[in-house]
């Protein structure tokens, strides 16, 4: 493993194709010869509830899931990546809280999003999908989307996040560039060794 593990987080609201960028760059991680961890999102293990009714204790518990599972990944391989960040739970929460901040969770959000190396947001222009977990609510979606374009200024550098469209996240999507910017180009000669991709035990359906 690399001095420097690396942490990438996929962002965005709902059903814009996070999970399956996850997976796929992970893949081109492992396949680059680098160990790669995949944090899977912990909404859906939310025991307080999710969707359009959730409420500002809610989305304080999922925050505290996701560093929770951050810090248990963080150094069990070269490169983690997440499927959601602080930040982009931070607008379910910002949401929830009718954009207060009631338990002062805004320094840990600062600081904690400091701990990405690079930040990939998804575009919402796929149609809202039925799985049974997330809501199908355009408006709570939109709702949202508004608050992550107020927020990411604040929170991530503009250096540190990459903005793709939803509908790109497909099976031929080339992950290499991506990849390199993240942990650098292979080095001459080398034939690298595809490496598995890791899950936590604890996260899968």
């Amino acid at each position: 493993m690399t001095a420097q593990p690396r942490k990438i987080a996929f962002i965005g609201s709902h059903s814009v194709r996070k999970t399956n960028a996850v997976h796929s760059f992970a893949g081109a991680v492992g396949r680059s010869g680098r160990s790669v961890e995949v944090g899977r999102e912990v909404i859906r293990f939310n025991p307080l509830g999710l969707n359009e009714g959730s409420t500002p204790e809610a989305q304080l518990w999922v925050i505290m899931a996701q560093i929770q599972q951050e810090l248990e990944l963080r150094t069990r391989a070269d490169v983690l990546v997440t499927d959601r960040a602080v930040v982009d739970n931070f607008a379910y929460f910002l949401r929830a809280t009718g954009g207060e901040d009631p338990f002062d969770v805004k320094p840990l959000i600062r600081r904690w999003a400091g701990t990405y190396d690079l930040f990939v947001r998804l575009l919402p222009d796929v149609p809202l999908k039925v799985d049974g977990v997330r809501s199908v609510n355009q408006k709570f979606r939109d709702e949202i989307e508004q608050i992550l374009d107020l927020i990411l200024p604040t929170y991530v550098p503009t250096n540190c996040l990459v903005e793709l469209r939803a509908s790109e996240i497909t099976d031929g999507f080339d992950w290499a560039s991506l990849v390199e910017r993240l942990v650098g180009p292979t080095e001459p000669g080398d034939q690298p060794i595809p490496q598995p991709v890791s899950l936590h035990p604890t996260l899968w359906d």
